[in-house]
């Protein structure tokens, strides 16, 4: 929790209730793969957690699924992703929702850096992996 005085102009004066809230800067996160990871049960019993994905062009993550919800936010560049047997090419300011138990994985099919937030509704990572299908082989996904 953080209240602030604005009583004058121009200043602010913040203070942090550390029994409320954490600030976690992302470089202290581990950096594993593409992404670096946030686990929701390491930071507070936090009911998510989260990829900050910074993947170079063509790395992402192989075929996988959750028994829980994930949602996908693209803030730079382009995603190919495999979502089921469908094919979906998504660019920054795109939010993609995958239902639990769905078959998904992804590529970064830019030429810049791919960066994108995945947010899974569980406070721990639980990923299953898949041998490659026919769409996430003709995506170019990587393989496990």
């Amino acid at each position: 929790m953080i209240s602030c005085d604005r009583s004058r102009a121009g200043e602010s004066i913040s203070q942090v209730d550390t029994a409320h809230m954490s600030i976690v800067r992302k470089e202290d996160l581990p950096f594993i793969g593409s992404s670096y990871n946030f686990v929701g049960a390491q930071q507070g019993n936090v009911g998510i957690s989260m990829f900050l994905v910074e993947a170079q062009q063509g790395r992402g993550a192989p075929l996988h699924f959750y028994e829980y919800d994930e949602i996908v936010i693209v803030l730079e560049g382009s995603s190919r992703l495999v979502i089921g047997n469908t094919i979906q090419d998504v660019a920054a300011g795109n939010i993609v929702v995958v239902k639990a138990g769905t078959p998904h994985g992804f590529i970064n099919s830019g030429e810049g850096v791919l960066k994108q937030i995945d947010i899974h509704v569980s406070p721990v990572f639980r990923q299953q992996s898949l041998e490659p299908s026919e769409a996430s082989r003709k995506a170019n996904l990587p393989l496990a």
